[in-house]
């Protein structure tokens, strides 16, 4: 197995600066939603895809095209209805009949940002077309193979009020997302000034790069070598193992409340967030809070509850935090 090679200091200040330009970027065309923007950074640092849940109107789409535009990335948004077709994401062959032979029209799931709006209102086979491109980073038309670009992120979101014709997401597509957000709304200053730059005009300037592609492929490579300690990682494991035994973890009370824990590609998302968030706040290491500060996002859609737990509103995040209680930190 090869291991890392440890970044340097200069590795952190050089990601230090990529990260303050693309925090321009983002903040020029989004106000306030600071944690929406840690989201998304750690899902660009680490190429892990994004689910976002909230009502309509709180810049998930303005969000990840801002952040598209300020590392000079392809941007695509697919509108999820019922009648989507899986060709209609990844793409299909037209047949030419000038050349009198089928040319390949890639989809738009071939760029480096892909938005899927409200992702529960496609089908689920149009939903499964979504799992070849999301972990595979490829899709196969005509029996032939075409690679996504790199970065490549997924941002989906989803209405948590609305349910009327919807589907719910199967289980094997939620794990392909590395972090599931609950987003809120702003507050009444952030509001008023949303409301300012609408007025002066603000949206519909032109976006401009912080960086380049090749910047944020750097980043992902920084990211990638931040040192994990043994320690930290058995941190990690025994608390991906905790939910999936939680009766021998947390209060037969709450525990009961489990149906399925977290597989191990939950211990895989958790290493990969806490090294990014470290370097989101200028470290070469990981600390136990990394983890803490990411558990949620990354388990609340990992961490499955019985019907009995939604009749007694018991959320997914009680469960998350008692687990951490339980888990000694090292």
């Amino acid at each position: 197995m090869t291991v890392p090679a440890r970044i340097t200091e200069d590795d952190v200040d050089r990601a230090r600066e990529l990260i303050e330009a693309v925090d321009r970027g983002f903040e020029s065309k989004v106000v306030g939603q600071r944690r929406l923007r840690e989201t998304l950074l750690v899902g660009l640092l680490t190429g892990g895809h994004v689910l976002l849940e909230s009502v309509p109107g709180l810049a998930k789409t303005t969000a990840a095209h801002a952040l598209a535009a300020a590392i000079g990335g392809s941007f695509k948004r697919i509108q999820c209805t019922p009648d989507l077709l899986p060709s209609d994401i990844v793409g299909t062959q037209i047949y030419d009949a000038s050349q009198g032979t089928f040319v390949t029209q890639l989809g738009p799931v071939h760029a480096n940002f892909v938005l899927l709006d409200e992702i529960n209102r496609s089908s689920a086979k149009t939903q499964s077309a979504m799992l070849e491109a999301m972990q595979e980073k490829q899709t196969s038309i005509g029996g032939a193979v075409y690679k996504v670009p790199e970065p490549f992120l997924v941002l989906a979101t989803q209405n948590p009020i609305e349910q009327e014709g919807t589907y719910q997401l199967p289980e094997a597509q939620l794990d392909r997302f590395m972090l599931k957000d609950l987003l809120d709304y702003p507050s009444p200053a952030e509001e008023a000034e949303i409301v300012r730059r609408v007025d002066s005009g603000v949206f519909e300037r032109p976006d401009e790069a912080m960086i380049s592609l090749d910047d944020a492929r750097d980043l992902q490579r920084i990211a990638s070598s931040v040192y994990l300690d043994a320690a930290v990682l058995d941190y990690i494991t025994y608390i991906v193992a905790a939910t999936r035994h939680a009766h021998d973890a947390i209060a037969p009370e709450l525990a009961r409340y489990v149906e399925v824990g977290a597989s191990p590609r939950a211990s895989i998302a958790l290493a990969r967030a806490a090294r990014a968030n470290a370097l989101l706040r200028g470290r070469d290491h990981v600390i136990p809070e990394d983890v803490r500060h990411l558990a949620r996002r990354v388990l609340r859609h990992r961490v499955l509850l019985t019907y009995e737990a939604t009749a007694d509103d018991v959320r997914v995040e009680t469960i998350i935090d008692a687990v951490f209680r339980a888990v000694r930190t090292p």
